[in-house]
């Protein structure tokens, strides 16, 4: 019989190694994790396999993003540092997962813009199958001074990172219906001043004031959530702003080769939008709550394929970090995040047959005791044979950092 604490006392000690592997630690490596998936799938067979890309190390490494090659590999991509914006060492790092292989590659570098710290990528392929990875450079260490940059790729099935053969800004700029949007929508949102004292200025007027400056509007936008991809070679990439603290689409209707913005999706802290499309053909998001107490969830929905959105409500499922969306096969949604609002020490996947109005079927992959872990900034696929694939930022303790590759059976989640 396996015995599980056992296997986690060789399984961590073996993690903080923090130096590079030798044949026979590899080996053990993989070993350990055949073993711990294993437990993992008899106490919950919906997953299939879950497994630390890299060794838990003293690095921040956050926000991944996974991407499924047409050769049957995997790819997937975090930004790696002493830090976040403040830290001028945070590159991409990525590693590839090759068809037939349980272990992951040795992480390699995907992008470095000197001396600027990169975060937030997100990997995507358009309608031809060409590579994007897409993140931001925090200029002047200010998220709201961040730039968008993007790389492509057509070569990228062989080991190893992809070759890139082209690299750009992308550069928004939104006009003065952007400022009218704003105000326009902030009169829909109910009355609040929560946290804002009578000498201080008020929420809205701030954000209008600011909405009428070119340069601010123009600058700061972020990815986190991977883009939609709609026919006729339309792409619709989430973003958003701590600036204002709403969020924004950039849209390419040439499969990526150009881009520009669509109206804001206004509200009071609608962020990193993660968004599908419905039986009816309007576009549905679900966001992180980055405004008033409590904390849930936002949604908002858009009529005309994401260039313009109605004002964000709250749901009731409680929310501290960014989630993701995703339309099954099966026409089932499937949601994934962390439905607490005291920390992201739990993170969940939810599965909803009525678009999501209600989630019957649920399982944790995370679920420890407050302050014990930090389980957070999903990614989420499904392949051709029907089985989800996730990443998440893994966080035992300030040393011991990696990201997590998780596969689940979403036939096998149970009924909540």
């Amino acid at each position: 019989m396996v015995d599980r604490p056992r296997i986690n006392s060789f399984y961590f000690q073996f993690f903080q190694l923090n130096k590079p592997l030798n044949m026979k630690q590899y080996s053990l490596f993989k070993f350990l994790l055949l073993l711990n998936t294993q437990f993992l799938f008899a106490q919950n067979p919906a997953i299939q396999s879950s497994t630390l890309i890299f060794p838990v190390q003293e690095k921040h490494v956050h926000a991944s993003s996974i991407v499924a090659l047409p050769s049957g590999d995997f790819l997937c991509v975090w930004f790696q540092g002493s830090g976040e914006r403040t830290s001028d060492d945070v590159k991409l790092m990525g590693a590839r997962l090759e068809k037939g292989k349980s272990a992951w590659s040795e992480p390699f570098l995907m992008a470095d813009t000197p001396n600027i710290p990169d975060c937030n990528p997100v990997l995507f392929l358009n309608h031809e199958k060409k590579l994007f990875l897409v993140w931001i450079a925090v200029q002047a260490n200010k998220w709201e001074q961040s730039i968008l940059r993007f790389r492509t790729s057509t070569d990228y099935q062989k080991s190893g990172p992809p070759i890139w053969n082209w690299q750009d800004n992308i550069l928004l700029k939104p006009d003065n219906n952007f400022a009218k949007e704003v105000a326009q929508k902030l009169k829909e949102t109910p009355p609040s001043t929560a946290g804002w004292a009578g000498y201080a200025p008020k929420y809205d007027e701030s954000i209008i004031t600011a909405s009428n400056d070119p340069v601010k509007r123009s600058f700061g936008w972020m990815t986190r959530i991977k883009p939609l991809l709609l026919p006729n070679k339309r792409i619709v990439l989430p973003l958003y702003s701590d600036g204002f603290n709403m969020s924004i689409m950039a849209i390419s209707d040439d499969d990526g080769s150009t881009w520009r913005p669509s109206l804001p999706l206004v509200g009071r802290g609608p962020i990193q939008p993660a968004i599908i499309q419905k039986k009816n053909g309007n576009l549905f998001a679900l966001m992180r709550d980055s405004g008033d107490d409590p904390a849930r969830v936002h949604t908002s929905e858009s009529k005309d394929n994401g260039e313009t959105w109605q004002v964000s409500t709250k749901t009731s499922i409680p929310n501290t970090a960014s989630v993701e969306l995703l339309v099954l096969q099966d026409g089932r949604w499937a949601f994934l995040g962390n439905d607490i609002e005291d920390g992201r020490y739990r993170i969940g996947l939810f599965l909803s047959d009525d678009e999501g109005k209600t989630w019957k079927w649920k399982t944790y992959l995370e679920k420890v005791e407050p302050n014990k872990g930090s389980f957070s900034y999903p990614s989420l696929i499904q392949t051709a044979d029907g089985l989800l694939h996730l990443t998440y930022s893994y966080h035992l303790e300030k040393d011991k950092k990696s990201i997590k590759y998780v596969v689940v059976n979403p036939l096998k989640i149970p009924l909540d």
